[in-house]
């Protein structure tokens, strides 16, 4: 970023239910352990989505940035910064990886007007991120599929391979077939085990049968726990849910057998919803957990994954169908919502 920029723009939600708008963010001074990135690709994750509909409950933070993965250069750092320097190209994240925990930093307008944003926040030109939410981006990987790392990926592939972890023999259901379904689908490849992958969306259940599932079945065709048993008649070793609902997590629940079947869920149903679960099943083994992140460790998970996806040879282009312009943010939260787009991406001016 050259010396002369002195503001760029972003995408600042004001009121819960209301349109993102665009204002002009004033260059701020760098704390400690803060980096400065210029941003070309931003994902838009259904977090945003909720965030912006209210789904999340009560926002104390308005007006505030939003977006918590993408893929950019770093232009300046702060104070005390060794993880990265000037020109390196990186991925940033919402997950905690090595380095400074910094202060959120401290933006205004052009116009004075204060603006919240957290420790990284993607929809707009620039970023300033905290030290340990950017990571080296792997070479392997092209700019517009790295920004996947800084969350898709990590959360989904990290649900299999550091939190369900199935051996080979084993059955794994994966239930929803978004960003996150998907990435942990890519990430049964080569486990030796059996896939049965779940989704309403024909055209998701043909592209997982491409990926490697040995099975693909409509969870609204039937109860979920039904149709699964009619190929694994005791249950499934292992369930990974991230269709996004309380009802999605139960099913999946159901799914898996007794005496060690365990399910690792990552939907973020709306605020106040709870499960609902029969104790008994937990008593006759059945295990449920919860997962933050996949438990990835940025840092050291992101390379190897990196390593992974580019050996099987397979394209991420499938997960980010369409790019959208920044002043095209509340078109990429709408076609998320309405199921047009799995994973939209941003590009910033340039990298159109």
């Amino acid at each position: 970023m050259p010396d002369w920029v002195s503001s760029w723009q972003a995408a600042v939600l004001r009121h819960i239910n209301q349109r993102l708008e665009l204002v002009e963010i004033a260059r701020p001074t760098l704390s400690s352990g803060q980096v400065l990135v210029e941003l070309c690709y931003s994902g838009v994750c259904r977090t945003q989505l909720m965030e912006a509909r209210g789904l999340r409950g009560p926002d104390a933070w308005l007006p505030h940035l939003l977006g918590h993965e993408g893929v950019g250069t770093v232009v300046e750092t702060g104070p005390d910064v060794s993880k990265v320097a000037a020109g390196n190209r990186v991925v940033v994240g919402w997950i905690k990886g090595d380095g400074i925990e910094a202060a959120s930093p401290t933006l205004t307008t052009v116009d004075g007007e204060s603006i919240n944003a957290g420790r990284v926040t993607t929809f707009s030109e620039y970023t300033v991120v905290s030290e340990n939410r950017v990571y080296l981006k792997p070479a392997e990987v092209d700019d517009r599929s790295a920004l996947l790392f800084g969350c898709a990926l990590l959360t989904g592939a990290g649900m299999v391979l550091n939190e369900a972890r199935p051996e080979s023999g084993e059955s794994v259901l994966i239930n929803g077939l978004g960003g996150i379904g998907l990435a942990a689908l890519i990430a049964t490849q080569g486990l030796g085990v059996t896939v049965i992958a779940a989704d309403p969306d024909p055209a998701k259940r043909q592209l997982a049968l491409g990926l490697g599932a040995t099975y693909a079945v409509d969870p609204l065709a039937g109860a979920l726990p039904e149709q699964v048993r009619q190929h694994f008649p005791v249950g499934v070793d292992v369930a990974v849910d991230a269709a996004g609902t309380t009802a999605g997590i139960e099913t999946a629940f159901d799914s898996i057998r007794y005496g060690g079947g365990r399910l690792v869920f990552a939907s973020h149903p709306p605020a106040g919803d709870r499960i609902r679960l029969d104790p008994h099943d937990l008593i006759k083994g059945r295990t449920i957990r919860g997962s933050w992140g996949g438990a990835c460790r940025p840092d050291e998970d992101i390379p190897r994954l990196a390593k992974a996806i580019a050996a099987s040879r397979t394209s991420l282009d499938f997960m980010m169908p369409r790019t959208y312009s920044l002043d095209e943010v509340n078109l990429a939260l709408d076609d998320l919502e309405a199921q047009r787009a799995m994973r939209p991406v941003i590009a910033m001016r340039g990298h159109e």
